[in-house]
């Protein structure tokens, strides 16, 4: 009889890594997508600098990007405490 409850504890233990290995893909998601686009937000903003036309949009667009690249690096995580998770 204990073999019939065998699979369904098994398929528990990985349903349960399933939604943590979800969550943890959806925490990163967001940082690494504001890393990406901070990233290339300072790139078109250096080239724009070269331009002395386009300086202060260049400049806004560099610091921009510093500021999402900082912000996908160091700010912490909000859901951190939400799951109650041990």
């Amino acid at each position: 009889m204990s073999t019939r409850f065998a699979p369904h504890m098994r398929m528990t233990q990985l349903s349960r890594s399933g939604r943590q290995v979800a969550d943890l893909v959806g925490r990163m998601f967001n940082r690494l997508a504001a890393v990406i686009i901070g990233s290339i937000l300072m790139v078109v903003g250096l080239a724009m600098m070269a331009t002395i036309v386009m300086l202060p949009v260049g400049m806004v667009l560099g610091l921009l990007g510093v500021m999402m690249v900082v912000f996908g690096l160091f700010i912490p995580d909000a859901r951190t405490g939400q799951h109650g998770d041990h």
